[in-house]
């Protein structure tokens, strides 16, 4: 059987599927990034997932596309942990963006983006990636992602910017302050998936005006920062994948409209589309 793994820095899908492509089961774990986690932490969440084990010595083929997964040793790392609790497994790493293109393909050139916890895109001609700039991560860059927008969403809490309503949820019912943001951003470990936790209350006042602003200038940052350096941006389809994609689609389709980007699929989760993608491309081709 064939295991497909689709991991943010959040979360991370695994499908199970038979030879023939049939569905078998699907699990879930928390998301995995090499820059953050090691082989021995991967290892041990995933060990966790006690029916993940119980499957261990009936797969065959395991494909695992995930964030960070951008160069030989940040692959390993995750491989090395697979490879131990799937030994009987030919286990392949790939970077999160190659299974976000796959989850868009139509065969035809385009521009593939991801915004979730991170951000990234690249560009596809049709039958390669001819170019794709490895994210730069939350503090130098993440435009349009998670922990972006729950950076601007913070800042601008403590700098006392956002009107009275919203600053009294923040401070009275979230119980937040600068002591406890300090803590989480520069004490504890994994703070872009804390920043990023945020998008969840944005969501819920995405209509502010202040708000929306900062959303419509984080997508259009995005855009001309990871899109619109294609030469044929505005001649291609872009395609966006992930749940800040998903959830402020409106604002992508705002800035989209300013900066002239042709939109194509805007899609919550790659996973569905990317099991397709390999039982019609990968597994019954190659097994």
């Amino acid at each position: 059987m064939f295991l497909i793994i689709d991991s943010g820095s959040t979360k991370s899908d695994w499908f199970l599927i038979q030879e023939n492509g049939d569905f078998v089961d699907s699990y879930k774990t928390i998301g995995f990034n090499p820059f953050f986690h090691s082989t021995a932490f991967i290892k041990s969440e995933i060990a966790k997932n006690k029916s993940l084990l119980g499957i261990a010595d009936k797969v065959s083929h395991i494909y695992y596309y995930g964030a960070g997964c951008s160069t030989p040793d940040y692959q390993n790392i995750v491989k090395n942990a697979l490879d131990a609790l799937f030994p009987v497994s030919q286990n392949k790493v790939d970077h999160d963006m190659k299974a976000a293109l796959y989850a868009t393909f139509d065969e035809e050139a385009c521009i593939t983006c991801i915004l979730g916890t991170g951000s990234n895109a690249c560009h596809f001609d049709g039958t390669k990636i001819t170019d794709s700039i490895s994210g730069l991560g939350y503090i130098l860059g993440d435009e349009g992602s998670g922990s972006f927008f729950g950076k601007k969403l913070l800042s601008n809490f403590l700098y006392g910017n956002l009107n009275e309503e919203i600053t009294r949820q923040m401070r009275d019912e979230m119980g937040l302050n600068k002591e406890v943001v300090f803590r989480n951003v520069y004490n504890e470990p994994n703070a872009n998936v804390y920043l990023a936790g945020y998008t969840r209350y944005l969501h819920t006042i995405k209509d502010d005006p202040f708000i929306k602003k900062i959303l419509d200038d984080g997508m259009k940052e995005f855009m001309q920062v990871h899109v619109c350096r294609y030469p044929d941006y505005k001649t291609i389809k872009t395609h966006f994948i992930g749940s800040i994609a998903f959830y402020f689609q409106e604002n992508i389709k705002s800035a989209a409209a300013e900066l002239d980007v042709p939109l194509g699929k805007i899609i919550k989760s790659p996973i569905q589309n990317l099991v397709a993608y390999h039982v019609k491309h990968i597994i019954k081709v190659h097994g």
